[in-house]
C-alpha cells in the first residue's frame, strides 16, 4: 500500500469511527422521546420491528460494504479495470439474489411472526421491512467499492445522512401519533418508511461521492479479463459479508430474541395482553441505555486498537499486547464506573427519560449486561483483526440461542427480571467464549492480571460514597420538576465520572506506557504524576 493511500486510509477511519460514535448515539438517543410521546405501547410496537430494520441497516453499513471493500482492494492493487461485466454485475447479482430470497423469506413469514407474537396488525409492517432489503445491493456496491479505493468519508457522510433522516420521520411519526388521531400501530410502519428513505439518501450521497471518484476507476488498462462471471465473488462477498455484518448484530440478536419470545412467554402463562405489551415497553427501555454506555466504553477503548494483523504479532509482539491489554482496561474502567452509577441513580434516570420510575429494579439487573457487552464487543474487535470474523460471528450466534432458550425458561416465572437475567447470561457466555479464543491466540496476555484490582475498588467505593450523599442530601421534593432532575442527574454524573477517574488515575490503575496511547494523554499523565509529587 502507498503511502498516500495509508494516510487516506488513517484519516478515513477516523472518520468512521466519529459517524459511528454520532450515529450510534442519535440511534439511542431517539428511542426516549419515541416513548415519551407515544408511551410504552408505541416503544413496543417499534421494538417490534426494529431489529430486522437494524438487521438489514447492519448488512448495508458494515456487513457487506466490508467484503466488497476488500474484494476492489485487491483488484485494483493488481492494476484491474473495474468493469461493469467482470465487477459490479457479478457483485451485483449476488448480492441481488441473497437480499431477494431474504425478502421473500421475510414476506412470506410475516403472518406467521405476527400471529407468534400475537400482534396481527404488524404483518404489513413486516412485508413492507421484507421490501427494505431489496435497496441494500446498491448502497452496500457504492460503499465497498469507494471503501476499497480508501474513501471512507462517503460511508462516514451516508451513514450521519442516513441516521438523521431516519430519525426525523421515526419522531415526526410519534408526533402524528401523539397530537392527532394516527394510530399507534403506525409507528410500525413509519419505522419502515424511515428506514427506507434513510437508505435512499444514503445512496444518493454516495452517489455523488463516486461520479467525482470514477475517473480514479478508469485510469487502469482497458486490457483487464472482462467476462462475467459469479463464482469468484461469491465466498468473499456472500460468507464473508454476513459474517462481518453479524460481528455488528450482538444487541440486535438479543432484541430479536425478546421481540419473538417476550410477550408469548407472558401470554402463554396467563398474562393479559395489554399487560404483557406494555411490560415488553418498559423492559426495553433498558436498550438506549445499554447502547450509551456500551458505545462509549468500546468507542475510546477501540480508537487505541490499531490494525492489528497476524503479521504485526509476529513482528511487534510487545506492541500488539501492549494495545490489546490496554484496550481492554480502558473499556473495563470506563463500564464499571458507568453501571456503578446505573446502578445507584437509575430510578432517578428512567424517571427522567421515560417519566416514571416502573421496571428499575428489572433494569438494574439488565445493565450488568452492560459489562459483558462492551468487553466483548473490544474483544471480537481484536479477533476480526486477527482474521476470526466467522469465528466471533459463530459466537454471536450461540449468544442468541442461548437468550432464546433463556427467555423460554425464565420469563414465565419471572415476567421481566427473567428476561433481564437472560440476557445477563447470554451476553456473559458471549464475552466467556470470546477471551477463551482470545487466550488461545495471545496466551500471555493475561488481562485479569493486568487490572489494578486496588485501584478499581476504592475508585467504585469512592464513587458508590459520593452518589449516595448526593441522594441523601438532595430533598426528593426538588427533583419533582424533569428539568431539576436534569440538573442534577447531569450533575452527579459528570463530577462523580471525573471524581473516579481521578482515583483510577492516583492508584495507578494505568501504567505510563499505556496512559500515553490515550486520547488527550499529556492530561492523563500529568493527573497521575500528581499522586507521586505529594
Amino acid at each position: 500500500m502507498k503511502e498516500n493511500d495509508t494516510n487516506r486510509l488513517v484519516k478515513g477511519a477516523l472518520w468512521l469511527s466519529i459517524a459511528g460514535l454520532l450515529s450510534k448515539i442519535l440511534s439511542a438517543g431517539y428511542r426516549i422521546p419515541l416513548q415519551n410521546l407515544t408511551g410504552d405501547m408505541g416503544f413496543y410496537i417499534y421494538q417490534q420491528i426494529y431489529p430486522l430494520l437494524g438487521i438489514a441497516t447492519m448488512l448495508a453499513l458494515y456487513g457487506f460494504p466490508s467484503a466488497i471493500s476488500a474484494v476492489t482492494s485487491r483488484e485494483l492493487s493488481q492494476e484491474k479495470r473495474l468493469t461493469w461485466n467482470s465487477f459490479y454485475a457479478p457483485i451485483l447479482a449476488i448480492l441481488c439474489i441473497f437480499h431477494f430470497l431474504l425478502a421473500a423469506v421475510i414476506w412470506i413469514s410475516a403472518p406467521l411472526l405476527a400471529e407468534t407474537i400475537n400482534e396481527a396488525s404488524l404483518i404489513w409492517s413486516y412485508r413492507l421491512t421484507a421490501i427494505v432489503f431489496l435497496f441494500i445491493p446498491v448502497v452496500a456496491l457504492f460503499r465497498g467499492v469507494l471503501q476499497g479505493m480508501y474513501q471512507m468519508i462517503p460511508t462516514a457522510v451516508s451513514q450521519i445522512g442516513e441516521q438523521l433522516v431516519r430519525v426525523g420521520i421515526i419522531i415526526s411519526a410519534a408526533c402524528l401519533v401523539a397530537f392527532s388521531s394516527y394510530s399507534i400501530d403506525w409507528i410500525g410502519m413509519a419505522a419502515v418508511y424511515a428506514t427506507f428513505f434513510g437508505i435512499c439518501m444514503a445512496t444518493i450521497i454516495l452517489l455523488v461521492f463516486y461520479v467525482k471518484e470514477r475517473n480514479q476507476l478508469q485510469s487502469f488498462p482497458k486490457n483487464s479479463d472482462n467476462s462475467f462471471s459469479i463464482k469468484p465473488f461469491i465466498s468473499t462477498v456472500l460468507i464473508l459479508g454476513i459474517a462481518a455484518a453479524m460481528n455488528h448484530m450482538t444487541l440486535l440478536f438479543i432484541q430479536l430474541a425478546d421481540a419473538i419470545t417476550f410477550v408469548p412467554q407472558l401470554l402463554e402463562f396467563g398474562w393479559g395482553n395489554i399487560e404483557a405489551k406494555e411490560l415488553k415497553g418498559v423492559f426495553d427501555r433498558g436498550q438506549p441505555l445499554i447502547q450509551l454506555v456500551t458505545v462509549l466504553g468500546s468507542s475510546i477503548a477501540l480508537t487505541i486498537l490499531p490494525m492489528i494483523s497476524e503479521k504485526k504479532l509476529k513482528t511487534e509482539k510487545l506492541h500488539v499486547y501492549t494495545y490489546v491489554r490496554t484496550a481492554f482496561l480502558t473499556g473495563f474502567y470506563i463500564v464499571i464506573g458507568a453501571v456503578i452509577g446505573l446502578l445507584l441513580l437509575l430510578p432517578e434516570i428512567n424517571r427522567l427519560l421515560f417519566q416514571n420510575e416502573q421496571g428499575s429494579i428489572e433494569l438494574r439487573v439488565l445493565m450488568l449486561s452492560v459489562v459483558f457487552a462492551t468487553l466483548a464487543i473490544i474483544g471480537s474487535t481484536v479477533l476480526q483483526g486477527f482474521g476470526y470474523i466467522k469465528r466471533t460471528a459463530l459466537f454471536i450466534a450461540i449468544t442468541f440461542f442461548i437468550k432464546w432458550i433463556g427467555n423460554q425458561l425464565l420469563i414465565p416465572n419471572l415476567g421481566m427480571m427473567g428476561a433481564a437475567i437472560a440476557t445477563v447470561c447470554s451476553l456473559l457466555c458471549l464475552f466467556l467464549l470470546i477471551m477463551m479464543e482470545i487466550r488461545r491466540k495471545l496466551p500471555e496476555l493475561h488481562i485479569s492480571c493486568s487490572i489494578q484490582w486496588k485501584s478499581i475498588f476504592v475508585a467504585a467505593g469512592i464513587l458508590t460514597f459520593y452518589v449516595c450523599i448526593w441522594k441523601l442530601f438532595i430533598p426528593q421534593i426538588w427533583l419533582g420538576s424533569r428539568l431539576f432532575l436534569l440538573i442534577y442527574l447531569m450533575a452527579v454524573c459528570f463530577s462523580g465520572g471525573i471524581i473516579y477517574f481521578i482515583f483510577i488515575l492516583r492508584m495507578q490503575g494505568f501504567t505510563k506506557h499505556q496512559l500515553q496511547l490515550l486520547p488527550k494523554s499529556t492530561l492523563l499523565l500529568r493527573l497521575a504524576e500528581k499522586r507521586n509529587k505529594l
